[in-house]
């Protein structure tokens, strides 16, 4: 496969992604490589190093922005798709509301960017513990396979929401929310007997 075919396969995978279908004019937008534009672990933007300070220019960015298969970040217009580097993921999670209670449920977050999401099937929990301390890394899917990392804060504020569930085939208790009628798991521990 040529480099030219390469690109073009690229730009029609992340095209369908973001507007759902091949543009329809036929034209894909051009890989501009990478630009520098940066996220970094705690959410902030930059542009050359600096901080983007006016949020309304982060949204307008952030409408733009999708994460690849392979896990690579791009800003695609109908024109122009251009690579930028992320830290972690693009969001953080700064808010959390619940309303009900047990199967009932419904937990929304808020993003740094002011964007609320339900927890539900389309946008589910996911959590990383790292291997040598253990620590958890919750996050939240979002559209156009971005994901929000949870705050401390408002992650324990969804483990004091949690139920646990016996595992009938283990000695597990499974910790999690309940969301639009969804278990979302949050951890695991054994029992003792």
């Amino acid at each position: 496969m040529t480099d030219n075919q390469q690109t073009i396969d690229l730009a029609e995978k992340l095209w369908s992604r973001l507007r759902g279908g091949k543009p329809g004019n036929g034209r894909h937008p051009q890989i501009c490589g990478d630009i520098p534009m940066s996220i970094g672990r705690d959410g902030t933007w930059f542009y050359q190093g600096g901080p983007i300070g006016r949020i309304e220019l982060v949204k307008l960015f952030s409408s733009v922005l999708q994460r690849d298969d392979e896990g690579g970040h791009w800003l695609v217009t109908p024109a122009e798709m251009a690579r930028i580097d992320v830290e972690d993921v693009a969001f953080i999670v700064v808010e959390l509301q619940n309303d009900g209670n047990g199967t009932d449920q419904v937990i929304r977050f808020r993003t740094n960017i002011d964007q609320w999401v339900d927890l539900d099937a389309d946008h589910p929990l996911r959590v990383e513990h790292d291997p040598e301390t253990g620590e958890p890394s919750p996050y939240i899917g979002l559209e156009r396979g971005l994901e929000a990392r949870l705050n401390r804060a408002v992650f324990y504020q969804l483990v004091e929401l949690a139920d646990e569930i016996k595992d009938p085939d283990s000695n597990m208790v499974r910790i999690g929310v309940y969301s639009h009628g969804q278990f979302f798991e949050i951890g695991r521990m054994e029992t003792v007997e």
